[in-house]
C-alpha cells in the first residue's frame, strides 16, 4: 500500500470513526496497518487507533499500540514524531493510573528538543502530567501543570485544550473541596464548546457537563446534578464511551447517596465499579468503594464499611492516591469511634493527621486543615495555595511556605 492509498484509507476510517461506525474503522485502520509501506501513514494511523481505543476505555490496547507508535518515530528519526509518541504513551499510562510512569515520559517530552510542532504539543504534555500528580495528591504540583498547560493554551489559541485543562481544574478543586471554582471551571470548558466547539467531538460537550454535575452533587444542587449527568450520560451511551459512562453511573450513585437513597444507589456503584474494573480506571474504583462504604455506614453496617474500606486501601496505595487514603482513614477513625474500639481508632487519627502533613492539606498562614469542609482557597504564584479569607486578612509578602522550605537548619 503506497503513500496515496495509505491516506485514502486512514481519511476513510475517519469517515467512519466519525460516524459513529467504531468497529468498521478499527478494521480499516488495521488493514493499514498490515499493508502500508508507508512509516509516516502507519505513524498516523497508529494516532487513530490509540485515540480510538483511548475514547472507548481499551487502555491495555492504547497503550500497546503507543509502544508501536514509539518504534515508529524512532524509524523516522524524527523529533517531533518522537515528541508525540512519547506523549501518547505517558497519556496511556495516565489511563492506566500508573502516575509515575506517566510523569516520567512526560519529562522525556519535555526534554526533546524538537520544532514548533513540539512545542505546541507542550501543552497536552503539562495537561497529562498535572492530571498524574493529581492522581498521586501531590496538588501543588498538579496546580502548576494545569497553569501551565493552561498558559500554552491560551498562547497558542488552542481553545481545545483550554477547555480540557479547564475540567481538570474543577476536578482539582472538587477534590479539595473549594466548590465555587470546582463549578466555575467546567462551565467555563462547557462555555469554551458553545462558542467554539461547532467542529468538536461531542466528547468535549459530555466531559464539562460531567464535571458541572460532580460540582452540584458537592454543593447539595442534586437537581441540576442530575440534569447535567443525564446529558453526559446520553452522550457516552451514544459514542460508546465506557470511561464517562463508569463515572456518570458514580456520579448518579453519588447524588443518590446524598438523597439518604441508599437502595437507589448500590446498584449503580455496582455498574461503575464493574466498568472501572473492565477499563483498569483503579483511581475510579478507589472512589466507587468510598461511596460504597459511606452507604454501608448509613444503613450502620459497620463490618461491611470495613470490608470496602479495605478493598480501597489496597487500591490507594497500589497508585498512591494519597488522598484516597486520608478519606479512607477518616472513615476509619468514624467507624471506630462508633464501635468504642479506643486503640483503632487512635490508630486512624495518627495516619490521617500523617497523610495531611505528607500532602500539606493545611493553611500556612491560619494552620487549619484545607480539604475538610467547602472553603474558598486562593492560590498564589507558586501554586501554594491558601484560604481566600487568610490572605485577604493578613496579606502576604511572599509565600509562608515557600519561606519555611528554604529556611535550611545550620550546623552547630
Amino acid at each position: 500500500m503506497g503513500q496515496d492509498q495509505t491516506k485514502q484509507q486512514i481519511e476513510k476510517g475517519l469517515h467512519l470513526y466519525q460516524s459513529n461506525q467504531t468497529e468498521k474503522a478499527l478494521q480499516v485502520w488495521m488493514r493499514v496497518l498490515e499493508k502500508s509501506a508507508d512509516p509516516a501513514g502507519r505513524f498516523r494511523v497508529l494516532g487513530c487507533l490509540i485515540t480510538a481505543h483511548a475514547e472507548m476505555g481499551r487502555y491495555k490496547d492504547m497503550l500497546k499500540f503507543a509502544v508501536v507508535q514509539i518504534d515508529t518515530a524512532r524509524e523516522l528519526e524524527d523529533p517531533d514524531y518522537l515528541t508525540e509518541s512519547y506523549l501518547n504513551l505517558a497519556r496511556s499510562n495516565e489511563k492506566l493510573c500508573e502516575f509515575q510512569k506517566t510523569i516520567s515520559y512526560c519529562k522525556t517530552c519535555l526534554n526533546m528538543q524538537g520544532t514548533t510542532v513540539s512545542l505546541q504539543l507542550n501543552g497536552q504534555v503539562s495537561l497529562s502530567m498535572g492530571n498524574a500528580f493529581l492522581g498521586l495528591s501531590t496538588f501543588q504540583k498538579a496546580l502548576e501543570c494545569f497553569e501551565k498547560a493552561l498558559r500554552y493554551a491560551h498562547n497558542n489559541d488552542d481553545k481545545m485544550l483550554e477547555c480540557r485543562v479547564c475540567c481538570s481544574l474543577g476536578n482539582f478543586y472538587a477534590q479539595i473541596k473549594d466548590y465555587e471554582k470546582a463549578l466555575f471551571f467546567p462551565c467555563k470548558a462547557a462555555e469554551l464548546v458553545n462558542d467554539y466547539g461547532k467542529g468538536w467531538s461531542l466528547k468535549y460537550h459530555a466531559m464539562s457537563q460531567y464535571h458541572m454535575a460532580v460540582a452540584y452533587q458537592k454543593l447539595g444542587r442534586l437537581a441540576d446534578a442530575m440534569d447535567r449527568c443525564e446529558e453526559s450520560m446520553k452522550i457516552a451511551l451514544q459514542h460508546g464511551d465506557r470511561p464517562l459512562q463508569a463515572l456518570c453511573l458514580l456520579c448518579f450513585a453519588d447524588i443518590h447517596r446524598s438523597r439518604k437513597d441508599v437502595q437507589t444507589a448500590f446498584p449503580r456503584y455496582d455498574s461503575s465499579m464493574s466498568i472501572m474494573t473492565e477499563i483498569g480506571n483503579r483511581l475510579g474504583l478507589v472512589q466507587v468503594l468510598i461511596g460504597v462504604t459511606k452507604c454501608w455506614m448509613i444503613q450502620k453496617e459497620l463490618d461491611k464499611a470495613l470490608e470496602s474500606i479495605e478493598k480501597a486501601q489496597e487500591l490507594a496505595e497500589g497508585i498512591g492516591n494519597k488522598l484516597g487514603l486520608l478519606k479512607l482513614h477518616c472513615l476509619c477513625e468514624r467507624i471506630y469511634r462508633t464501635k468504642g474500639q479506643q486503640q483503632e481508632l487512635r490508630d486512624h487519627v495518627v495516619k490521617f493527621h500523617e497523610c495531611v502533613e505528607e500532602m500539606e492539606l493545611y493553611c500556612g498562614m491560619c494552620g487549619e486543615s484545607i480539604g475538610e469542609k467547602n472553603n474558598q482557597l486562593q492560590a498564589l504564584p507558586c501554586s501554594h495555595f491558601f484560604h481566600l479569607k487568610c490572605l485577604q486578612n493578613n496579606g502576604t509578602r511572599g509565600c509562608p511556605n515557600c519561606r519555611r522550605s528554604s529556611v535550611k537548619p545550620g550546623y552547630v
